[in-house]
């Protein structure tokens, strides 16, 4: 009789079991609802409270905090998660119980209310603890009789991470920032849910696989060592147990209650004002770091007793696997400002109306980006519909109706930015002086002085003194047909006051009246006249800039992956610094690109296009090789830990990444934006010049491990 795995098998697609693509989709579209609001929340909270597209004004600062707290429990929760799925519910009942629960949350932001907000994020850092650990389990069960088609059946599952988190970002964020923030948080949370679906209805293929816990814990045998490299003591094979002591627990309770107190409070602390640390201040030192300084100190006792009580061998690989540990804390610092202040750089500092050929260029290599994958990923579903149709009538149809969904609104979008007309408007604008701190009249690096043009609303009063001038902006709208002379009223876009949109409507002017009264503020409204037409315009969205990294992924991965196969694979600590000096290079190119850069004036999106390049590059370098370490270094019974340190090292990466990130406006008006993204240049570049001087000494720690 055929067991569930061999069953599995006989249903090929691509050459491998049709199960994978099941979890191939459902994966797609969990990273899809993830990286769709992801790039959206930072944007939201941060963009004006009076506008067209109205946010809720917070400071970088705040948003960076709750945003950074939200990143970091991502990587704690799933310890615990994988922890309940390998114990209770089994693998893919977990998968299900996640995804409802980060339905529920994605419906709940949607609401745009405080509290439905921070409810919401709470159910998604839950939701992802039983989701992200199982599915990655669920396939090496699937692969156990066939561990030569493993490699590839996880390139494939990660193909489906990058293409989920392509279009979850170009569609929710399109949707969010060209009709309103709603749609963009409403549609992640309907893929989660039709993927949620999708993936229940197909339980019949998968048997008995991933539906009941494991008696037996299994951890995956270490991977491309070179055995007979690797030096085997009598006295590692003779490794004692090291059993936690009753110190070893409460050093973990007390290290982990500080670190998830810091973690909860930084936000609290900011947004609501209440700090439950404040009676550890020192000075104007803030009592959350002096918490989480305890915690840190309790941490390393902890981590320095345990490796102490292994034998030589086990200790120095301990060791080299936590200096890389290290490490990787200022490659996610860096990285991770995608989710934060590029996105502020992208909205207020980058030039993203393109008009002419360029709008051309750019409509086409954006149909080109989004049309081929979209093909090729409705063909594997295709294959799977012949392959799997009679087993899964169910999943197959909630997937094609994905499909349907999914090509509709490419094609909406694509529509819409084919005939956007843009329109040169003149408005009048209040002139004064730009002062730096000393008070002083700013000149650019021409040594012109600079003005800064607040515009003139239908609610503001000016008086003699104040100097009165035209100013004219182009402003983008789909499918309208104003005529030169015509006079239209407008609102802004961004808090800076320099971009603006049109109230198109009776609707949406009554709308944005309603949004002022209940602030007690100005509506905004600025009255402009049409100066001329012009045609062939398109208004490139934020979100549209954070798609270059899963694009870059899919297109250099495979390089990546034949080099580390070949003769010239570097050792992991060379990955490390060139992973380290390459994102350090990208954030160079932004300083460059922003240097000297005033108010009002905007850099070229190559600055941004280049930053991103080079920050991937940097990621597939540095990003597989870490994990892969831990059960080449670690010994058995230490896995579980050092996952788990591992996994906290990345969240506290996403921490910092956030709460650096939040200072950019700080830093911007103290110093420039330049210096801003320095601060990310000199930091990885530093960090990665030491981690390759001490590649000897690693490689003498990992005692043959390479």
């Amino acid at each position: 009789m055929n067991t569930d795995i061999e069953n599995l098998f006989k249903d090929k697609v691509i050459g491998h079991p049709a199960g994978l693509f099941v979890l191939f989709f459902t994966e797609m579209w969990e990273r899809f609802s993830f990286y769709g609001m992801r790039v959206l929340l930072v944007n939201f909270l941060t963009m004006a409270a009076i506008g067209y597209n109205p946010g809720w004004e917070w400071t970088v600062e705040n948003a960076g905090a709750l945003f950074g707290t939200y990143a970091m429990l991502l990587y704690i929760t799933p310890i615990i998660g994988g922890w309940i799925a390998d114990k209770y519910t089994g693998y893919r009942t977990a998968v299900i119980i996640g995804s409802l629960i980060m339905t529920a949350g994605h419906a709940s932001m949607a609401l745009e209310t405080e509290f439905s907000l921070y409810f919401g994020l709470f159910l998604l850092v839950v939701g992802t603890g039983f989701f992200k650990p199982t599915m990655t389990s669920i396939i090496s069960d699937m692969y156990k009789k066939n561990p030569e088609k493993k490699d590839g059946a996880y390139t494939i599952y990660y193909m489906g991470v990058n293409a989920g988190a392509f279009f979850g970002m170009m569609l929710c964020g399109y949707l969010a920032e060209k009709v309103g923030w709603a749609y963009g948080f409403g549609l992640a949370g309907i893929f989660m849910l039709l993927g949620t679906i999708q993936f229940w209805l197909a339980g019949p293929l998968f048997g008995k696989i991933g539906a009941k816990p494991s008696k037996v814990h299994e951890v995956e045998l270490p991977q491309n060592i070179n055995e007979e490299s690797v030096e085997i003591t009598t006295e590692e094979q003779e490794e004692r147990p090291n059993p936690f002591t009753t110190l070893d627990k409460v050093l973990i309770v007390l290290a982990s209650i500080l670190g998830l107190g810091y973690a909860i409070n930084d936000p609290m602390s900011k947004i609501a004002g209440i700090d439950m640390f404040s009676f550890l201040q020192i000075g104007d030192f803030e009592g959350q770091y002096t918490a989480v300084l305890f915690a840190l100190a309790m941490f390393l006792i902890l981590v320095i007793g345990r490796i102490l009580r292994y034998t030589a061998v086990v200790r120095d690989r301990m060791i080299a696997f936590i200096v890389f540990a290290f490490f990787t804390v200022f490659f996610w610092m860096s990285f991770e400002q995608g989710a934060s202040s590029l996105v502020i750089f992208a909205r207020d500092n980058v030039d993203r109306l393109l008009s002419g050929s360029s709008a051309t260029i750019f409509n086409i290599v954006n149909t080109l980006l989004t049309v081929i994958p979209l093909i090729i990923i409705s063909y594997v579903l295709y294959i799977l519909w012949k392959k799997t149709f009679k087993k899964i009538p169910g999943s197959n149809i909630v997937l094609v109706f994905c499909f349907v969904l999914m090509w509709g609104i490419v094609g909406w979008m694509l529509n819409r930015d084919f005939n956007t007309t843009a329109y040169d408007v003149s408005y009048s604008a209040i002139e004064q002086p730009e002062l730096d701190n000393k008070g002083e009249q700013v000149k650019n690096d021409k040594g012109v002085l600079q003005f800064k043009y607040t515009p003139v609303t239908q609610s503001t009063v000016t008086n003699p003194s104040q100097k009165i001038v035209t100013k004219t902006i182009t402003v983008g709208e789909p499918y309208a047909d104003y005529k030169v002379g015509d006079s239209k009223i407008l609102i802004n876009k961004n808090k800076e006051l320099t971009e603006f949109s049109f109230v198109s409507s009776d609707e949406k002017q009554a709308e944005l009246i309603a949004n002022a009264k209940d602030l007690g503020r100005d509506t905004g409204f600025v009255s402009a006249t049409v100066t001329k037409v012009r045609e062939n315009e398109v208004e490139i969205t934020v979100s549209w800039f954070s798609i270059l990294n899963s694009f870059f992924i899919i297109v250099f991965a495979s390089f990546f992956s034949k080099w580390w196969e070949s003769k010239y694979n570097p050792s992991a600590a060379t990955k490390y610094a060139i992973g380290l000096c390459t994102m350090g290079l990208g954030f160079g190119l932004l300083a460059f690109g922003a240097f000297g850069l005033v108010d009002g004036v905007k850099v070229s999106m190559v600055w941004l296009i280049l930053a991103y390049l080079f920050h991937t590059l940097g990621e597939l370098c540095l990003s597989p090789v870490g994990l892969s370490y831990v059960s080449k270094l670690v010994p058995g019974r230490m896995i579980a830990l050092m996952f788990g340190m591992w996994y906290l090292a990345i969240a506290i990466g996403n921490k910092l990444a956030a709460v650096v990130g939040g200072q950019i406006e700080n830093i911007t008006k103290e110093y420039s934006l330049s210096t801003f993204f320095l601060i990310f240049t000199i930091v990885p570049v530093i960090a990665g010049l030491i981690i390759f001087v001490l590649n000897p000494v690693l490689k003498k720690l990992m005692h043959g491990v390479r």
